[in-house]
Formats: C-alpha cells, sequence, structure tokens
C-alpha cells in the first residue's frame, strides 16, 4: 500500500529506510495477538521496531551533529501505520545514532530494538562487576547482546543453550553454558549454589525461574510479566519503548561494536516484498541471529 510520504516535525528526523530488523513483536501484531490496541484506529499497520538508512531531512529545532546523508540506526515505536516496515519513517531526533563504522544498514538493523532491550534489563538489575547473571534464551538476539554486554560489565554469566547452540553461546562469552529445559532453574542452582544475583528471561519461565536466583535477587522478564517474587527476589518487566529516546545509550552501543564488545548477527536478508515469508521463517523457529527486511 502506498501511504504520503512523511514530513519531519519539531524535534524529530526522516530516515530512508534501507534496511528493517524483523522481531518476535512483529509477527505478534500481525497476527492480531495485540489488535485490541488497534480497535480503533483504522488501517493500515505498519510493523517494526529497527530502521537502518539515509537520514534524509531534519526537523525544526533539532540540534544534530549527523549531516544528511548519513547513515543511521533508530528504534521505532510503532504505532498504526507508523512502523520501520516502511521506505521512509519519521522518529524523534533521539531516537536515532550514526551506524557503527564498517558495518552495513542491514547489520545495524540488527541492533536497535535488541541491544536497547539487553542494555535496559541490565540496568534494571543494577549488578556490580564480580557479580553473576543467570540469560534463558541466550542464543535469541536478546540473550547474545546480554551476555556480551554482561561480561563487559565484569560479571559472571551463565546461560543456556541447546546442544547446537552450545558454542556459539561460548563464543558469545558465557562462563558456564547449561543445555536449555524446562528445569534449567535448578540446574543454574548447582552451578551458583547461593543463587544468582540476576536473571534476565529470554525463555520466559517467569515465576518458575525463582529458584534460580537468590534471595533478594532480581529478575527482568521480556514479556511483561510482573507480582510478587519470593524471599525477596523481585520481577522487573522489560519495556524497550522505556529508552526509545535515549540516544546516549544506543550511541553507546554503537561504539561497543565499533570496539569489539558486541556482535552483530544477521541470519539472512529478504526483500522487504518478502516480509510475509520473513514472518514465517521467525515463526517456524531455529533463527539465529535477525531476520532483515532490505528496501
Amino acid at each position: 500500500m502506498d501511504l504520503p510520504e512523511p514530513e519531519a516535525g519539531p524535534g524529530e528526523v526522516r530516515i530512508r529506510v534501507h534496511a528493517a530488523g524483523v522481531n518476535p513483536t512483529d509477527t505478534l501484531r500481525r497476527s492480531g495477538a495485540v489488535a485490541t490496541r488497534y480497535k480503533d484506529v483504522p488501517p493500515p499497520y505498519v510493523p517494526g521496531m529497527d530502521a537502518a538508512g539515509e537520514l534524509d531531512q531534519i526537523g525544526e529545532g533539532v540540534s544534530t551533529d549527523l549531516p544528511i546523508g548519513e547513515h543511521v540506526m533508530a528504534v521505532v515505536v510503532p504505532d498504526a501505520a507508523h512502523g520501520a516496515y516502511a521506505e521512509w519513517i519519521v522518529v524523534p531526533a533521539e531516537s536515532v545514532a550514526r551506524i557503527p563504522a564498517g558495518t552495513t544498514d542491514a547489520e545495524a538493523a540488527s541492533l536497535p530494538m535488541n541491544g536497547l532491550t539487553a542494555r535496559l534489563a541490565l540496568d534494571l538489575l543494577d549488578l556490580s562487576p564480580g557479580q553473576s547473571i543467570a540469560i534463558t534464551g541466550a542464543a535469541g538476539a536478546v540473550g547474545g547482546y546480554a551476555i556480551q554486554l554482561a561480561k563487559a560489565e565484569g560479571l559472571r554469566v551463565i546461560a543456556d543453550a541447546a546442544p547446537r547452540d552450545e558454542q556459539l553461546v561460548k563464543e558469545l562469552g558465557a562462563d558456564v553454558v547449561l543445555e536449555r529445559g524446562d528445569d534449567l532453574p535448578q540446574r543454574v542452582r548447582a552451578a551458583a549454589p547461593d543463587g544468582v544475583d540476576g536473571l534476565i528471561d529470554g525463555a520466559v519461565f517467569d515465576r518458575r525461574a525463582l529458584p534460580a536466583v537468590r534471595d533478594g535477587g532480581r529478575i527482568a522478564t521480556l514479556r511483561s510479566f510482573t507480582e510478587p517474587g519470593a524471599r525477596g527476589i523481585t520481577f522487573h518487566p522489560v519495556m524497550v519503548v522505556d529508552y526509545a529516546r535515549e540516544q546516549a545509550k544506543l550511541d553507546r552501543l554503537r561504539q561497543q561494536v565499533e570496539d569489539g564488545q558486541l556482535t552483530l548477527r544477521v541470519a539472512r536478508t529478504l526483500p522487504a516484498e518478502q516480509a510475509a515469508e520473513a514472518h514465517r521463517l521467525l515463526e517456524a523457529g531455529g533463527v539465529r541471529g535477525r531476520l532483515i527486511l532490505q528496501f
């Protein structure tokens, strides 16, 4: 569907999109799982939370050292027809940073939403160097970034992996790799007898993750789960929209890619016209890295 070319308003910039990341949240939006959010909004509904391309227009009042034509990446908060699966997008200037040096737009499009999700999860756990963290769903995009960010901060990382992903998770930097499974929290406790200090729950164990964590520890949940814990353990839902305008944090992720602390992982690129196929591939499972649509 053709939509009018958007114009950057005050405080905004426009990006000519060359690449958009495909994330699980996009498939949920397409499937109708969150349809109640849009019941009073007419279609079309455009998904996508990650974009990279050329800075095309700068709105009034924007102070930036990014010139027109600079290749940038952005985290996008979808709203009805506003999403990253588009040739042009307009976003707040604070949602944008230049892409890491030496990377392509497709590679950079794998970073903003997942990288900021991992960053926010670690910030919510508020751990100190030398403390321990467990990461479930560690072979996924958020999990991989979380491992590398945690190691950059001097944490001891216990992570899970299917047998075929064990080497990948080790290469990402995990200190201890345990086979994934329903009893993972109990096996984390065996590897850390006092319990880990914090846990990022990419595999959605929710309350079942409690045995892995020490008394008074914290669990960062990725699907909005929150309820009173036990033994002083608290749950902290990770909502990446809270960091959608944290430009300094997005730019720090860029720097960490350039410094070799973060590894961008693109599973496959597809033309934008094959977005439906990208969703089918993601929903089938087993994708390692991000699927990227190219415009």
